[in-house]
């Protein structure tokens, strides 16, 4: 059913949502997502600045060894925690389409998802850089478009080497710092608004 209210002028999918301080969520406070699929029928993401101490996936140790340093599994998201996704980047900014034949779902700007079920060698073309994520975010019909309205998130544009950054834990502010400007200065605001 369409909420008229909402409309999507411009879907987030190959976008980045900065969560803007201080988000009361906990699972999203000072969170880079980065967004998969945005849609009438709702949105997912996966948080990519949250690194766990989790380094081995029994079953997957031919992917995990590919895994862009650092070589952990990341918290996507506070959906589905057993769910295991693969966001990987191929090199080729050029490739726009869905090739799940090949093991590729989803590309835009040479970054998708990989069919983890399949060893590495069967996924064409090969795989640059990759994150496991376990978990993922995620929003029903409209929610997500009521939550930007109410400025909840800052969307802005990904660059390939956010969802591997080598320092996940520095690209919230990162992130932010690179937009120069007011985003920069917000970049700068304590973690506790309470001690400013």
């Amino acid at each position: 059913m369409r909420h008229d209210r909402w409309v999507i002028h411009h879907s987030t999918a190959g976008r980045l949502l900065v969560a803007t301080p201080p988000l009361v969520d906990p699972n999203f406070d000072r969170s880079v997502v980065y967004m998969i699929e945005h849609n009438d029928q709702g949105a997912l993401g996966v948080v990519i600045n949250r690194p766990t101490p989790e380094r081995d996936i029994g079953g997957l140790e031919s992917w995990v060894e590919r895994c862009a340093y650092p070589a952990v599994v990341h918290a996507g998201g506070p959906v589905e925690p057993n769910a295991l996704i693969g966001l990987a980047w191929s090199g080729d900014a050029e490739v726009q389409h869905d090739n799940p034949d090949n093991g590729w779902s989803l590309w835009r700007r040479g970054i998708g998802t990989v069919d983890l079920g399949r060893e590495p060698y069967e996924v064409a073309p090969p795989i640059k850089q990759l994150r496991i994520f376990r978990g993922y975010s995620g929003w029903g019909p409209w929610q997500l478009d009521a939550e930007l309205e109410a400025g909840a998130w800052i969307v802005l544009d990904a660059t390939p080497d956010d969802p591997f950054s080598r320092e996940p834990d520095a690209l919230w502010r990162a992130v932010l710092r690179r937009q120069g400007g007011r985003l920069a200065w917000v970049a700068t605001a304590p973690d506790d608004l309470s001690a400013n």
